[in-house]
């Protein structure tokens, strides 16, 4: 069927429905925003380091799987990219059901208290930090809107924002160091006395 006659046939239950003509592959994703409840475009998976924020991985999640789903390939992408497998990894409760092997990492959920010590509770408070890691990759680094195309350009546009993420976060740490670096040889070297003159 072509794309034309689809968009003319598809009623308000039809699955698959085409939201864009230009990008057929964009999907309806439900936020449960009160000032934004839908999005329009490829369901994107992030994983961030907890303490500084680095994107560790990220990737297009076509056909708008359930969270869960999502969190085996993700975690397999961060052990593919940065050598080790992590050894916990904190989620919402968007992920409940996810089916990785506890051995493998443990999967800590948010609002689970239940057998967790002190310092694991308090380490959980860093999940909702990825929340503007979110924000900042959608306002500032193109996240928001990809500009390449098809399922392929979706993948790319991903990964290239997670390392744009990482670039300004260096270069913000960067820019701290030598500001510190700067008042502290201002500081060691001593102020210019004026040579005194007699006549």
């Amino acid at each position: 069927m072509l794309l034309s006659e689809l968009v003319l046939t598809q009623k308000k239950h039809t699955k698959g429905k085409v939201y864009s003509m230009h990008a057929p592959e964009a999907e309806c994703i439900a936020k449960g925003k009160a000032h934004r409840p839908y999005e329009f475009g490829v369901k994107t998976s992030l994983a961030t380091t907890a303490h500084g924020g680095f994107v560790l991985g990220a990737m297009a999640c076509p056909g708008n799987p359930y969270d869960g789903h999502t969190l085996e390939e993700q975690l397999e992408q961060v052990h593919r990219l940065t050598g080790p497998m992590p050894k916990r990894c904190h989620v919402d409760r968007g992920y409940r059901g996810h089916g990785v092997n506890p051995e493998t990492c443990k999967v800590l959920i948010a609002g689970s208290r239940k057998g967790l010590s002190r310092v694991l509770r308090k380490e959980m408070k860093r999940r909702p930090a990825i929340e503007p890691e979110i924000g900042h990759q959608k306002a500032d680094g193109k996240l928001g809107r990809n500009w390449l195309k098809g399922m392929q350009g979706d993948a790319l546009n991903a990964m290239l924002c997670g390392m744009g993420h990482n670039f300004r976060k260096i270069l913000a740490h960067l820019k701290r160091l030598f500001a510190l670096l700067w008042v502290w040889l201002l500081a060691a070297v001593p102020p210019h006395e004026p040579a005194a003159q007699a006549a």
